[in-house]
């Protein structure tokens, strides 16, 4: 009778213990909500998670501590519009039509608003949208946060409508985008006393300037303020008790608006910051050397939904087994272009990096370089930047402010960088015979891709082909696309 009753017992807790595993891995297998916070012209190493030695981040800081840190992540296009329509698509400018400042889309291209909706997710964005037409990108609009990155002052958010956006139906996944603005110009948030014009340690790419140093304290004092916007965001969503089913991606944009940053393909143009947090599934304060891009996002997105990644409309891949620890590598190399046009005359750059050297084409070098509103164009809704002229007017007297001058103005038709040891790439190594594998090497991959992707090269950085683009007739598309 003992023994019987022993038996059943151990039946019992075994039907149990069963039990609970299936559950655990039920649970497990639960496609995650998706988090997405996207700042505005941050550049990423002026993060102190990157190396930064004056703005002061603890949320991020904590993000980055409770998740994975990527140390090589990138985008195509240092521009707000480009970059955003790639990390919305999964494909790259040339293949998604945007691949100009203020352009649009090809129509019938698809987003992640018809790929997550597929799979049953709710996709809203909140703040600052920047992307059309609205066919490709029909986000479902959340109050609270300004969508406006020149107004000034930016209006004061409110968190009850992501809150209830991500609370509305809790047997249905959502993806929210948190777009917010700052540290987009114009540098008016935050409190900018907290970091003293004459303490900062400008890096070596910025020019030494009494303006610079103003105007980077209240870049600066944005970061901090955006940080407090992010801190409030990862809060909203532990109140609504969604925290530890939900994937959590942090990214920094494309590069700051001073000389060398946005609007360029260095390596402070189109590196972004990437963090990655999914309770129980991504590993807590590790970084990672993985090199991923913008593309990669969404097919990764797709993947851990459970869904299948069609190749013909996305041109990243899943990286996914590294969220979950399983592979350490990711890409073997990673794109980027650059038109100028309308931000100023046409000047169309190329690059590609495999993560230790990057490779630039200029396609004009017989051309100046000039970006109309980082150089203090006055035109209707300028932003101007008024340091720029202190740059040229100090050149005079000082051979280092000239040398960041023609640096940016002035551009040789091949550029090479060993950026893993010269992480501002201020020493060009095209024409060095030391490296001239390396340059043959990465100037063969960028030829391939800018075939595959159907670019023309200078021909695209022209009027007509953009012109033709914000009409939805876009001159250069892709093969198979």
């Amino acid at each position: 009778m003992a023994e019987t009753a022993y038996l059943s017992a151990v039946n019992y807790l075994f039907v149990i213990v069963t039990f609970l595993f299936a559950c655990s891995e039920v649970i497990a297998a639960k496609s995650p909500n998706v988090l997405i916070i996207v700042p505005d012209d941050c550049t990423f190493n002026d993060l102190p998670l990157y190396g930064g030695k004056n703005a002061r981040t603890p949320n991020i800081d904590r993000l980055a501590a409770q998740g994975l840190v990527f140390n090589r992540a990138y985008l195509a296009e240092a521009m707000c519009q480009p970059c955003r329509s790639e990390l919305f698509t999964g494909r790259y400018p040339m293949s998604n039509g945007c691949s100009w400042n203020h352009s649009s889309s090809r129509p019938g291209v698809k987003s992640m608003v018809h790929h997550l909706g597929d799979l049953g997710y709710r996709v809203g964005i909140t703040g600052k949208v920047h992307v059309k037409p609205e066919s490709v990108y029909p986000f479902t609009k959340v109050e609270g946060f300004d969508a406006s990155c020149v107004r000034n002052p930016t209006r004061m958010h409110s968190l009850s409508g992501i809150s209830k956006f991500m609370s509305a139906d809790k047997e249905q996944g959502f993806c929210l985008v948190v777009a917010l603005v700052e540290p987009h110009v114009p540098w008016v948030m935050g409190d900018a006393s907290k970091y003293p014009p004459r303490k900062i340690k400008l890096p070596p790419n910025i020019a030494d300037t009494v303006i610079t140093r103003e105007a980077f304290s209240r870049y600066l004092a944005e970061i901090t303020y955006m940080d407090g916007q992010v801190g409030d965001v990862l809060e909203a969503l532990a109140q609504s008790g969604q925290a530890d089913n939900t994937l959590v991606l942090f990214t920094s944009e494309q590069g700051s608006q001073f000389p060398g940053c946005k609007w360029t393909n260095w390596d402070t143009g189109i590196h972004t910051a990437l963090i990655a947090r999914w309770p129980g599934v991504v590993a807590e304060g590790e970084r990672t050397d993985a090199m991923v891009q913008y593309a990669d996002v969404l097919p990764t997105l797709i993947d851990a939904a459970g869904g299948k990644v069609d190749g013909k409309q996305i041109d990243g891949t899943s990286f996914l087994p590294v969220l979950r620890g399983q592979k350490q590598t990711h890409r073997r190399f990673v794109y980027g272009l650059h038109n100028n046009l309308p931000e100023g005359p046409a000047y169309p750059v190329r690059t590609v990096s495999d993560g230790k050297f990057r490779y630039l084409r200029n396609l004009r070098p017989q051309e100046m370089y000039i970006e109309k509103h980082l150089m203090g164009w006055t035109g209707k809704g300028s932003l101007n930047n008024p340091y720029w002229a202190t740059w040229v007017r100090e050149s005079t007297n000082n051979s280092e402010t000239y040398k960041l001058v023609k640096r940016y103005m002035q551009r040789p038709a091949e550029q090479l960088y060993h950026t893993a040891e010269d992480p501002y790439e201020m020493s060009n190594l095209a024409g060095s015979a030391a490296y001239e594998s390396t340059r043959k090497r990465l100037a063969a991959e960028l030829d391939r891709w800018m075939k595959q992707q159907g670019d023309p090269g200078a021909a695209q950085d022209t009027k007509e082909a953009l012109a033709a683009a914000r009409e939805g007739k876009h001159l250069y598309v892709p093969p198979g696309k």
